[in-house]
């Protein structure tokens, strides 16, 4: 079984006193119903399971009269001995709360009563054209959280590394000291591995029980494609094929020297009119994230991105590599990384970075100067460059240079290599990316 890190969080959310419903929200398919569900049976005496996707007649519980009560009685009604209802002991679990919006509006009801704890979890929360809104969102009355797919971490875990491990290369970023080698080997290994696998818990899962890419490959084309069929199916009709055009050429836009997400690239003469609320509908599904250029590098980096000037990437760096040509996975776990303009490590530490609930930020200016990614690190505006092979990182040595004009001291270069330092430049291996914790 896959161990997860939202399992600690579900356990204090269950710790903390009075606690709100709990939402639970992320992309199809990264695991939430099984990580709630696990939590659920080993953390209360009784478990009461709806899932509104597989059995819409179960939102008829919920169309009359909110009063707990009254909702107790139909459930223990609808399932007999599969609705136990005690107080502090019962946990009902509301699976694909976005298709009984009704559910949702219940939340405040349960929060107020107080004598039974809610989990909601959601794929299409708050997508737009998806057709079911709340009678009222439960505001106040209700905690959200973010699921992603496995993280880098969570793949390491899956492959056998331990908290020593990882802690002993914490201890090597920190003193600014080589990995080992033979752990340096193996755990470049693992990111390729990580980068082609990606964190889909079902590809995961097949990867680490089969080793067999050609199986993790289908699982992994079988998702891209139920994504696509959800654009078909919930999305307004006059943006169905829009937003399937939109989410289809992400390989094109990040394959292009400037990375820049261009709305005529999507379709001939297009423009952000037109294709605007298609890209916000796969952000707001959870499938990409946008990266945002920065007007001038300096904290806070949020106040001072471009609003309409950004990169997309696939929160999944394994499902991007899915989308392209047959044969690239082969190529990275081989280690022939020269393709494809360095979008394939770019999207990989946008993923590593997402997962770790950082926001996206780049640098780019029309004189040529470009930074792959712009964070906030130890309290420093910092740049990142990601470099598939070694590099010379140009444009990261000209900031570096004017202070004064850039306000930017500091820099990390994220490639083929071991720890080191050469002045105000930080080398790091590209899989001690998820160790860039610190803010």
């Amino acid at each position: 079984m896959l161990k997860r890190k939202i399992e600690q969080s579900l356990l204090e959310w269950k710790n903390t006193p009075n606690h709100n419903p709990l939402i639970i929200k992320g992309c199809r398919q990264c695991g939430k119903t099984f990580s709630v569900m696990n939590f659920a049976k080993m953390n209360y005496k009784n478990v009461v399971y709806l899932n509104f996707f597989e059995n819409p007649d179960y939102a008829s519980v919920f169309s009359g009269s909110l009063e707990i009560d009254n909702i107790v009685m139909m459930l223990s009604a609808l399932l007999g001995s599969a609705a136990i209802f005690e107080e502090g002991e019962t946990v009902l679990v509301l699976d694909e709360i976005q298709d009984c919006p009704e559910a949702r509006t219940a939340l405040k009801f349960f929060q107020i009563d107080g004598r039974y704890d809610v989990i909601g979890t959601g794929s299409l929360l708050g997508v737009k054209g998806y057709g079911k809104e709340p009678r009222s969102i439960p505001v106040g009355f209700e905690t959200v959280m973010d699921m992603y797919p496995l993280d880098f971490e969570e793949f390491l875990w899956a492959n056998g590394i331990s908290a020593p491990i990882i802690e002993m290369l914490n201890k090597s970023l920190d003193a600014e000291k080589p990995v080992p080698e033979a752990l340096h080997n193996r755990m470049k290994q693992l990111l390729l591995q990580y980068a082609v696998v990606g964190g889909m818990p079902d590809v995961v899962q097949t990867f680490v029980v089969t080793k067999q890419m050609d199986e993790v490959l289908r699982i992994q084309r079988d998702i891209v494609r139920s994504y696509e069929d959800d654009m078909v199916k919930y999305a307004e009709k006059k943006n169905k094929s829009r937003i399937k055009e939109c989410f289809q050429s992400i390989p094109k836009q990040l394959s292009k020297e400037n990375k820049k997400f261009q709305y005529s690239v999507v379709k001939k003469g297009s423009t952000a009119s037109k294709y605007i609320g298609s890209l916000q509908w796969i952000e707001d599904a959870g499938i990409i994230s946008r990266c945002y250029n920065l007007s001038i590098t300096e904290l806070p980096l949020d106040g001072n991105a471009e609003e309409d000037v950004f990169k997309v990437y696939m929160r999944d760096c394994g499902l991007f590599v899915s989308m392209l040509e047959d044969g690239t996975q082969y190529d990275i776990l081989q280690g022939n990384l020269y393709g494809y303009k360095g979008a394939i490590f770019e999207n990989l530490i946008a993923d590593i970075f997402v997962k770790m609930g950082r926001k996206l930020y780049y640098f780019h200016k029309d004189s040529g100067l470009e930074v792959d990614f712009v964070i906030r690190y130890r309290g420093e505006c910092t740049l990142i460059e990601v470099k598939a092979v070694t590099g010379n990182a140009k444009s990261m040595k000209t900031i570096l240079r004017h202070p004064e004009k850039y306000h930017v001291r500091s820099a990390i270069k994220l490639g083929d290599y071991n720890v080191g330092r050469s002045d105000q430049i930080l080398t790091l291996p590209l899989y001690m990316a998820f160790l860039l914790r610190a803010v």
